[in-house]
């Protein structure tokens, strides 16, 4: 289908348990490479605003498996960065032009390293923001028992409660505490969750990504290696929570200096949650990154 106003066509690949769908905002004219942009388990809603501002270049956003429109087609109950590379390695194939470059953020930036690592000759460069690379922590084992706990939470007590958890983690400044994943789960009303569970259980986040996304063991000898530029983004607004101090050590890992970001987990998202953030100035800093 395709929607005129912004010359946004959808298409879908089939991958192994799953399809895939994504969308594709074309500029035939440009001769700048495809700029690939996702998240994970955020999807193509989260992105349009970003992908607005580079009307100069034909830009790709997808839903990742298990996402939106992505649908596991295998009735499995978790999605693993190996497979989520293994699909964008699959994308890049179906779009048939050439290298891309890539921004992503989140979960999606552990996937687009695991893919680099594996296919870096299908990417030019790779701005990976904010991985949740809680592998790579010196507290990694508090914080890899703390998303362990989320995803129990949530298998036992259903979505509001896990998520109530996932709030409190994510907003922790500094590492986290010994003992953080026996602490009684907040109530998420706090949080405008619903305390009730609906009996679902299949949420991309709490359910199908984590913890395998959080706990995923980067190959940094095959990224140091890699032909990709990769540039690690940090929010300016993040401090010391658990993504931004991860990408700081996979930025070291990889022997390269993290770049600051306007504001900050999500400081690409313009209205499409209902809480703007700062996209313009976001994009400004992504094109001058891509520019280097």
């Amino acid at each position: 289908m395709t929607d005129v106003a912004i010359q946004t066509t959808t298409h879908t690949i089939s991958a192994p348990g799953a399809t895939l769908a994504y969308d594709v905002r074309p500029n035939a004219s440009s001769k700048e490479p495809t700029l690939l942009i996702f998240g994970s388990p955020m999807g193509t809603s989260g992105f349009g605003t970003l992908a607005s501002h580079f009307e100069d270049r034909t830009v790709v956003t997808y839903d990742p498996r298990s996402a939106g429109r992505s649908g596991r087609t295998d009735g499995a109950s978790a999605t693993t960065p190996e497979e989520h590379a293994d699909d964008l390695h699959r994308l890049i194939d179906a779009l048939g032009t050439g290298p891309v470059e890539i921004f992503a953020s989140s979960g999606g930036a552990v996937n687009a390293l695991a893919l680099v690592a594996r296919h870096p000759e299908q990417v030019r460069v790779l701005v990976a923001h904010e991985p949740p690379a809680a592998s790579v922590l010196p507290d990694r084992d508090a914080a890899l028992a703390a998303c362990e706990a989320i995803h129990a939470t949530y298998l036992r007590s259903g979505f509001g409660p896990a998520m109530a958890q996932f709030i409190a983690i994510v907003s922790l400044q500094g590492p986290v505490p010994d003992g953080w994943a026996d602490q009684p789960a907040p109530d998420p009303q706090l949080f405008g969750l619903p305390a009730a569970d609906d009996g679902s259980r299949d949420d991309p986040l709490v359910g199908q990504n984590m913890p395998s996304c959080n706990a995923y063991e980067h190959d940094f000898d095959a990224l140091r290696r890699a032909s990709t530029r990769i540039v690690i983004g940090v929010g300016e607004e993040s401090g010391e929570t658990l993504a931004a101090r991860a990408a700081r050590v996979v930025a070291e890992r990889l022997g390269t200096e993290p770049v600051t970001f306007p504001g900050g987990h999500d400081g690409f998202l313009g209205n499409e949650y209902g809480q703007p953030r700062k996209p313009t100035e976001f994009a400004a800093k992504l094109r001058e990154v891509l520019s280097a």
